[in-house]
């Protein structure tokens, strides 16, 4: 019986190291993993979400602006059209 013990008891640490050495390999895995990634997206040359939001924010603005100017010329326009039915 207590050879068996020791056997078992010799067992449960093997399963212990190896489950630490297991724990340190996906560490190991996820931390180079996580780096390629990392150098991936660097390559891309992708823009960050701050970037892309304070482009998104100019382009609306440009938007609003050239509707603006739109109209503007529109009432313009009317204004030449009208003034040029009292010449001619």
């Amino acid at each position: 019986m207590q050879t068996q013990s020791r056997i078992l008891n010799d067992l449960g640490k093997l399963a212990t190291g190896a489950a630490g050495v297991l724990q340190s390999v996906r560490e190991e895995l996820e931390t180079a993993m996580r780096q390629r990634l990392e150098r991936a997206i660097a390559d891309l040359d992708v823009v960050s979400r701050d970037e892309f939001e304070a482009v998104k924010e100019i382009a609306a603005k440009a938007q609003t602006e050239c509707e603006r100017l739109a109209a503007e010329n529109a009432r313009l326009a009317e204004r030449l059209s009208a003034l040029e039915t009292k010449v001619g």
